[in-house]
C-alpha cells in the first residue's frame, strides 16, 4: 500500500461491465516527508468516493484486483482509504 495524492480524472465511455459504477482517478505518488506528489500519474479505480487533491492509500497488483471481486478484474490500481491527516515519527540525528 503506498500514499498517493489524486491530481485529475479520467472519463471512459466504454469499459468492463463490472468496473461500470466506479470512478477512475489520476494519482501520482505522494511523499510523505516532503508532502507534495512526484513521479508518472497512474490511473487508479476509486472504491472509497475520493476528490480531486485528496491524499490516498492506493493498493496494486492482485490485492487491487481481489478488492473488486472474484473475477479477476484487469485493474492494476485501486484507491481504497481516504487520508484525513498523518503525522511523521521524529528521528534522532547522529
Amino acid at each position: 500500500m503506498k500514499l498517493a495524492k489524486v491530481v485529475g480524472s479520467c472519463v471512459s465511455t466504454i469499459k468492463q461491465s463490472e468496473l461500470k459504477g466506479f470512478k477512475m482517478l489520476l494519482v501520482q505518488d505522494f511523499s510523505a516527508i516532503e508532502k507534495k506528489a512526484f513521479g508518472t500519474p497512474f490511473i487508479a479505480v476509486d472504491t472509497v468516493g475520493a476528490g480531486d487533491g485528496e491524499i490516498v492509500c492506493v493498493v496494486q497488483g492482485t490485492p487491487a484486483q481481489r478488492l473488486l471481486g472474484p473475477q479477476n478484474l484487469p485493474v492494476d490500481a485501486a484507491i481504497v482509504a481516504i487520508v484525513d491527516s498523518f503525522s511523521l515519527a521524529k528521528q534522532e540525528e547522529d
